[in-house]
């Protein structure tokens, strides 16, 4: 633990200053969120209504862990690049979904399916990462 360092939790915390404690408390409310309408969105039937509204604020929400994880990767660089790369992969796949639903790409529904699945190893990968 280095002398910057707290422990919330049993969980080590890089710094003490007040804007990065800051931005890893937004970085972990959107992640939480993400993570509780991402499965809702999962699990709804693929129709109007449910699926899309949730989709919607997942993608969001995905887009603001990605910038607060770009954030907090760029203070790091060294320690916490994977971390940069493992959200953009996310928010990519996530863009490119969005982008084949919104734009009715020939195939889209494959693309949109085969796209959630990445998702969902990254996701996983992420959370092997903590």
């Amino acid at each position: 633990m280095s002398a910057d360092a707290i422990n919330i939790a049993g969980i080590e915390i890089p710094s003490s200053n007040p804007v990065f404690l800051a931005l890893v408390g937004v970085h972990v409310l959107l992640g939480l969120t993400c993570t509780i309408v991402g499965v809702i969105a999962m699990l709804s039937p693929k129709r109007s209504g449910r699926h899309p509204r949730f989709g919607m604020i997942y993608y969001w929400c995905l887009m603001g862990v990605f910038v607060t994880a770009s954030g907090l990767a760029a203070v790091r660089w060294a320690e916490d690049y994977h971390l940069f790369v493992l959200g953009a992969l996310a928010f990519g796949a996530a863009f490119l979904g969005r982008m084949a639903r919104r734009r009715r790409w020939s195939n889209w529904v494959k693309l949109h399916g085969g796209v959630k699945q990445s998702l969902a190893l990254s996701f996983l990968e992420s959370l092997a990462s903590i």
